[in-house]
């Protein structure tokens, strides 16, 4: 039995005393130890190595004390074991050397077997649990179809993805013949990361706001509804859409346990939105945790008063920024195990 169970209890909407609190990237690259460990492995050595994931996911709830751990991995193994060549490139982040530009590409895109290809990611998981030992739940993660397309096909990070929208909406069957593979592998994947052991599944949607709401439901969410669809009554179900506050009704009634809102919608409009029967997570700004801790306290105690203590999860509106001081998310995190309704 899980000792600490605020994230489980807010996701199945029971009362709490105070909410959950965690935060997305939380495991890495803010913390000294992960900087050690950053400088002796590269960053695939890291995801592809059990008991370096292991130790990495369980910095976070030793030295912050979050109330969950999320798993040290990428989106983009995803795309890996599907035969695409991912590097992680210092300064430039993901790259793709051969980006997918036609659909002849596409065909030759495999769908793996994923317990084989991504078995390094299951024995993470179970080393995981092995050494939280009960104390908290862990979250296991995978990138929305939409997201993954993006990288694959605009070969790195860029602020607009202008190739990847090109590409889907000048070759619109290429890119549903892609998305339809990365959905594929993504169930596969998310119910043996379930089996592994994960206690709760997160599904980020990070570029999902470059699309209007058409090209959104179009592109994006009749995908993420398909995953959602596959877990449900199988394990408890996070969906974070960064940018997409025009699609919380759509998404309120799509069977997730919880909806992560960034810090560019309101709690009120997203409790409105969502006709506040769905747990929220979120939304502080990740760069207002470079202001002073006791500003971070305040900030974040206001956010717990307009979310309510109820069907809510504390968390940033998307991952911590790296060069945020460790003592700045120790404040973040204290602010709300310190939380007291006044």
């Amino acid at each position: 039995m899980i000792k600490n169970r605020l994230l489980l209890d807010a996701l199945n909407g029971d009362n709490v005393s105070r909410p959950p609190v965690w935060m997305m990237r939380q495991a890495g690259r803010y913390l000294p130890d992960f900087m050690k460990l950053r400088e002796k492995y590269d960053f695939f050595t890291r995801c592809k190595t059990p008991e370096l994931a292991a130790k990495i996911t369980l910095m976070p709830i030793e030295q912050i004390g979050t109330d969950a751990a999320i798993l040290f991995s990428d989106i983009l193994v995803v795309p890996q074991a599907m035969g695409v060549d991912v590097e992680m490139r210092k300064e430039l982040g993901p790259f793709i050397p051969k980006p997918i530009r036609e659909a002849k590409q596409i065909e030759k895109i495999v769908i793996p077997d994923v317990d084989d290809n991504l078995n390094y990611v299951f024995e993470a998981i179970r080393l995981s649990k092995q050494m939280i030992d009960n104390r908290v739940p862990l979250i296991g993660f995978a990138g929305s179809p939409w997201t993954v397309l993006c990288y694959m096909v605009q070969g790195q990070g860029s602020k607009n993805f202008d190739i990847a929208k090109s590409f889907c909406f000048s070759q619109p069957e290429a890119a549903h013949m892609l998305l339809e593979k990365i959905t594929t592998t993504t169930i596969k994947y998310l119910k043996s990361k379930v089996k592994a052991g994960v206690n709760v599944i997160q599904l980020f949607d990070s570029w999902g706001g470059l699309l209007g709401e058409d090209d959104y439901q179009n592109f994006s969410w009749h995908y993420n509804q398909k995953i959602i669809d596959s877990l449900k009554g199988k394990t408890k179900i996070i969906s974070f859409s960064k940018g997409c506050w025009f699609a919380l009704p759509l998404m309120a009634k799509s069977g997730v346990d919880a909806l992560g809102i960034d810090w560019t919608c309101s709690a009120r409009n997203a409790r409105y939105l969502t006709g506040g029967k769905v747990t929220l997570q979120g939304n502080l700004d990740p760069s207002r945790l470079m202001s002073t801790p006791k500003e971070i306290e305040k900030l974040t105690k206001k956010m717990i008063a307009e979310f309510g203590v109820q069907k809510y999860i504390v968390n940033l509106g998307h991952g911590i920024l790296p060069n945020v001081p460790v003592d700045n998310a120790k404040a973040f995190v204290n602010a709300v195990k310190n939380y007291s309704v006044q």
